[in-house]
């Protein structure tokens, strides 16, 4: 197959960045986009010339690093999944792709197609995780949980945390991923203690690294690799509006 590339290349974050085009011939239906890269950075390289920078780790996507705007749409037109699962037979013979960086003010270009996303792990940071002491796994069966309870746990947990959610929403908003963090732990009696505290911290926290927030627009759970609900965002305000009124009646 062949295709025309489109690609955003930046020097660093303070220089300006702009689309580069690239032939791309010759590539394997069944080989995925960031492979497809793969191809184009050897022939670059070959040339003499630098080839484009991207992030990229277990290409099974399960890391989230791999989190790239394609046509458009982060990670892609083939939903649900990461960038690193979008393979080349989706595209039409000879079509132009555009390939840029997630386009959120809160993470920077680092280069070409890499951004800083660390604004997701401190968040994170801020609160998402339990205190418990050091030592073996405790017996499976010691706090039973309702299985209802368990399966929504599941269902937030399995954010990879790639920052899509920000990129598709028109507000940048990243609440997709600060509810999913929040309910995994607020849905288990082990979080439970710190519950008030986690909630509190992890908005503010988001609040100060500048994104966006909630307008209901469900782009974040159209474009979600682990299909994470929205309706999670329902379930981070109600944390927080509890915690709230907790802290100002001084509990």
């Amino acid at each position: 197959m062949n295709f025309k590339l489109k690609v955003w290349r930046q020097k660093d974050r303070h220089s300006r960045g702009k689309l580069v085009d690239y032939d791309a011939p010759d590539i394997p239906a069944q080989a995925s986009l960031l492979e497809m890269l793969d191809i184009v950075n050897e022939r670059l390289v070959l040339g003499g010339h630098n080839p484009i920078a991207f992030d990229s780790d277990c290409r099974e996507g399960i890391c989230g690093t791999c989190s790239l705007t394609v046509n458009g749409e982060a990670h892609g037109p083939d939903h649900p999944g990461a960038v690193c699962e979008l393979y080349m037979r989706k595209f039409r013979d000879g079509e132009t792709i555009i390939v840029e960086p997630f386009r959120v003010k809160s993470f920077p270009v680092i280069k070409d197609l890499v951004v800083d996303r660390s604004a997701l792990d401190r968040i994170v940071q801020a609160g998402g995780f339990i205190s418990a002491r050091a030592g073996s796994a405790p017996e499976a069966n010691s706090i039973p949980i309702p299985k209802h309870d368990v399966d929504l746990s599941m269902e937030a947990a399995a954010c990879i945390g790639c920052g899509a959610c920000a990129a598709a929403c028109p507000n940048a908003s990243v609440m997709l991923f600060t509810a999913a963090k929040v309910s995994h732990l607020a849905l288990l009696p082990q979080g439970e203690p710190e519950r008030t505290k986690r909630v509190v911290a992890m908005v503010r926290a988001m609040d100060a690294e500048g994104f966006g927030n909630c307008t209901n627009t469900y782009e974040c759970e159209a474009v979600c690799p682990a299909e994470i609900s929205a309706s999670f965002i329902a379930k981070l305000n109600r944390e927080y509006s509890k915690a709230t009124l907790r802290r100002s009646a001084g509990e």
